[in-house]
């Protein structure tokens, strides 16, 4: 045998390392194509890509792997296994002010991928204009749904589109309702960390009949750098926990209303 032409068997630390960078180049890897290309057997690369996607690396599809879903970044996904709890009390408390044939406008964020859920699973038949890609995903998957994606510049890190592409077509739609999650809430109003999300909200804000903000009690008494509404603008709050303090004074001195939990 030419030794000068026998490949050295990889570690299973460096065949992760080739599948993710295949699929940097590629949209799709072939299981078979790898498994060849590794001299390995069909069965290790399909344990290799197993514990991949459980890592969050990449996604399993029909006969190999794709790249990670657009949007799936680290920064949402961290949000999305903080707070669990208080998201989906809220998503539910915001489910009982939906109903049938409404339209509405949601945006982005993990708090909103949890009503997204709740109204998908609910089977209400509702129209949604949002500007996240994985909200649209999600209540796709209702057939009562019929989701309208905003244009816009895509942001990454956030699934969502923003930009004045995005409120220049929010602004051609009148709505029910809209539901918007926050950065941060305070005695001045809703302030917001994640750059573009402000006008988006405040377009949508503009646009719907009524407007609610889920911003669970983490978040209040906190500040983040834009502006987003006063809170005499922000329509209703939906929360987990009653607010305290000054919060509790402002909001009560604009007459804001807040849904609770197991409130009457």
């Amino acid at each position: 045998m030419d030794t000068g032409t026998e490949r050295r068997t990889l570690r299973k630390s460096e065949r992760h390392a080739q599948i993710l960078l295949e699929l940097r180049l590629a949209p799709h890897v072939r299981v078979s194509d790898l498994a060849a290309s590794f001299d390995v057997t069909t069965e290790t690369v399909r344990r290799d890509i197993a514990e991949l996607s459980a890592q969050g690396l990449l996604q399993k599809s029909y006969g190999g792997a794709s790249p990670r879903a657009p949007g799936a970044q680290s920064v949402l996904d961290q949000r999305q296994r903080e707070h669990v709890d208080e998201r989906r009390q809220m998503a539910q408390l915001a489910l009982t002010r939906v109903t049938d044939g409404q339209t509405l406008m949601i945006d982005a964020g993990a708090t909103m991928m949890e009503f997204a859920r709740a109204l998908a699973m609910s089977g209400k038949a509702v129209t949604v204009l949002t500007n996240s890609l994985q909200v649209a995903m999600i209540l796709g998957s209702s057939d009562a749904v019929r989701v309208i994606m905003t244009p816009g510049d895509y942001l990454n890190a956030e699934a969502a589109l923003t930009g004045t592409a995005t409120c220049d077509f929010l602004r051609m739609f009148n709505v029910d309702a809209c539901f918007l999650g926050a950065s941060a809430l305070d005695e001045t109003g809703v302030t917001e960390a994640i750059a573009g999300f402000a006008e988006v909200k405040r377009t949508m804000l503009a646009q719907s009949r009524t407007g609610h903000f889920l911003i669970d009690g983490s978040k209040f008494g906190k500040r983040h750098l834009t502006q987003v509404i006063a809170l005499d603008e922000m329509g209703c709050l939906i929360t987990d926990i009653a607010p305290t303090g000054a919060l509790d004074a402002a909001l009560d001195c604009h007459r804001t209303p807040t849904i609770l939990p197991n409130q009457g």
